[in-house]
This record gives C-alpha cells, sequence and structure tokens, in this order.
C-alpha cells in the first residue's frame, strides 16, 4: 500500500482560521490577513473546534494518491460521499498481462488458505486472459475478477469530511486494510495541519466509544497510540 499527499490547500490553518475570523469580524478580508499571527490561528481553531463550528474546515482540501489497495477497500472508500474520486478503470486498462492481488494477512498466514487464494487468484487471471484472446471486451472480462484485485485512486477530502472520515476508518472495528489506509492518512495530514488534526482519530479519541456493545474493549491503548501518532 502507498498513500501519498499529492496536493492541499496553501496554508491550510490560516485559511480556515481566516475563514473563522472574518465570521465575528466587521473588518476587511485583506485587514483579517495581515493581522492574523501564528499564535491567533491556533486560538481561533482551537475555538472553532471546541465551538463545533467546523463548517469552515471544508475551506481546506486535501488530495490523496493512493496505490496497491484491493477493490474491497476501494468500494467501502467511494461510499464516503463528500470527496471526489478518481479510479484506475477495469474498462479501459487491461488485466490480461500485469495482474495482482491483495491477500489478507489471515490467508497469507495459513498455508492451505495461501494455497488456495493463490491457486483461485492464478485461474482467474487466466480464465480473464482468455476471454480477452477470445475478442471479449475488457469491460465485459472483468466481471470474473475479484474483489482482492488491486486498484489505484486519487481521492479529494475536505478537512472537516476528513475528520469524519477518520473517526469511522482508524476504528479497531473498520477493516483492516481501510485502517491501515486512513492511519497514514492521518499521519500525513497531522504534519501539514497539527491544530487541525490534534484530536482526530477513531470516535473513542474524544469521547466514550460510539460502538456500544461492539466496542472492541481497547480505549486506553487506541487513545495512546493516536495521541502519539507522528
Amino acid at each position: 500500500m502507498n498513500v501519498t499527499l499529492i496536493e492541499h490547500t496553501p496554508n491550510p490553518e490560516l485559511t480556515v482560521a481566516l475563514a473563522a475570523r472574518l465570521c465575528y469580524s466587521p473588518v476587511s478580508i485583506s485587514d483579517l490577513r495581515a493581522k492574523l499571527e501564528s499564535a491567533d490561528i491556533e486560538h481561533f481553531l482551537d475555538k472553532i473546534m471546541s465551538l463545533g463550528h467546523q463548517s469552515v474546515l471544508e475551506h481546506a482540501s486535501f488530495t490523496f494518491g493512493i496505490e496497491g489497495v484491493s477493490r474491497v477497500t476501494t468500494h467501502q472508500l467511494v461510499r464516503h460521499r463528500i470527496a471526489s474520486f478518481s479510479q484506475q478503470s477495469q474498462r479501459y486498462v487491461s488485466h490480461k498481462d500485469q495482474f495482482t492481488s491483495i491477500m489478507p494477512d489471515t490467508i497469507a498466514e495459513n498455508v492451505d488458505a495461501r494455497q488456495i487464494f493463490a491457486f483461485m487468484s492464478e485461474t482467474v487471471h487466466k480464465a480473464y486472459a482468455q476471454l480477452v484472446d477470445l475478442g471479449i471486451p475488457p469491460e465485459d472480462a472483468r466481471y470474473i475478477l475479484p474483489n482482492a484485485t488491486e486498484s489505484k485512486i486519487i481521492m479529494t477530502m475536505n478537512a472537516r469530511e476528513l475528520l469524519h472520515f477518520f473517526a469511522l476508518r482508524c476504528c479497531q472495528r473498520a477493516q483492516w486494510e481501510i485502517r491501515e489506509m486512513a492511519v497514514e492518512m492521518l499521519r500525513t495530514v497531522k504534519q501539514i495541519a497539527p491544530v487541525i488534526f490534534r484530536e482526530a482519530g477513531p470516535g473513542c479519541v474524544g469521547g466514550p466509544c460510539p460502538e456500544g456493545q461492539f466496542c472492541c474493549g481497547q480505549t486506553a491503548e487506541v487513545r495512546e497510540f493516536f495521541a502519539n501518532l507522528e
């Protein structure tokens, strides 16, 4: 898996703080910008986060390039509606000559399971290539490709939606692959906007576990992990 921050709003915390300050100030935007200092930025961000005034966070956006993930994970990812996605097409990109599947650790660590998985992956790939050789368009041959098929996707989210995304997908109950991806994304954006994402992470980081009876029972360990995430 490779998660890369391709682009982001320049000075995202300044942008958000400026938007927040504007809501409560009669002066011009240029004057506000000139007067904002680093101490003011952190103060305003802390204030709006504590008040739940998160609409201003939508002015900061982050674009990620994500490779080496399965279609299982991208199917989960695109369910987050307040985002933009561009995914490698199985209609126009053929898997005849190059086919990679993502194998979960639970399967890789079991000799018998690994052999079954490898056999099925090879069988499906050969069948796909045979269909293409028979003149079947890749857009139709892809119907037999498994969820394990490796994919690539570019995704853009604003800071507000990222906080929501992290709350759901950094959770111990999220599937391992999307959780691994979400943690790496959070690690990256904390370097760019440390105040905005200071308390980002699964729902239990800032309050009681929202999973109720399905709680993982590791709340203390999870909080410590995300408090020290760099």
